[in-house]
């Protein structure tokens, strides 16, 4: 079934440009190494990635220095990296390339940066590598809550127990998530693991 609120991802292909900006958390890194192979020797020297580990430890740092790009920032999480993403967009010229890859709530939060700066969402790259966890809003207090894999979820801010839905909110970065038992607090359903 296609979510029609949801992004679609494609493949990262190396584009022309003066310089590349290319963000990745965890397994992202394996789509820019893939990439990496069918772009120019000199490519990377242009480029500046910033990668965000997470889960995959160190396992495609040294493929990731082996491009040999012009900058290469690690980063504990995405909101370490914010600041930073914030200023080379707001300085940057024309001829930036960006390329997204990662989990869904990488690239939504990146994107939703990006929106900020000026840069519409359909000329950034992206693909979708990794977990599938999603990043939740809690409709009745506000909250997200991060890499949430199992249906139904306990609200991380108020401790509701929310049906994730399928709906995606591009402005949030986020999937809504709802109150399943409103009606019936007593009535708890088994939670299942659903998004890897």
């Amino acid at each position: 079934m296609t979510l029609l609120s949801r992004p679609v991802y494609g493949k990262l292909s190396a584009q022309a440009g003066t310089h590349h900006l290319f963000i990745a958390d965890a397994e992202g890194a394996s789509a820019i190494l893939d990439m990496a192979k069918q772009a120019s020797p000199d490519f990377f020297a242009s480029a500046e990635i910033m990668y965000i580990p997470g889960a995959a430890g160190d396992k495609y740092v040294a493929g990731l220095e082996a491009l040999v790009p012009g900058r290469l920032y690690r980063g504990p999480s995405v909101a370490a990296a914010t600041q930073r993403l914030r200023h080379i967009l707001e300085n940057a010229h024309m001829g930036l390339r960006l390329y997204l890859t990662g989990t869904e709530s990488l690239i939504g939060q990146v994107s939703r940066i990006a929106a900020e700066a000026g840069i519409e969402h359909s000329s950034i790259q992206t693909e979708l590598r990794g977990s599938m966890a999603r990043r939740v809003q809690c409709v009745h207090c506000k909250g997200i809550t991060e890499n949430v894999t199992t249906q139904p979820v306990r609200c991380s801010h108020c401790d509701l127990l929310l049906l994730v839905r399928d709906h995606y909110s591009r402005r949030l970065a986020a999937f809504q998530g709802v109150c399943i038992n409103a009606e019936d607090p007593s009535e708890i359903p088994p939670a299942e693991e659903v998004f890897r």
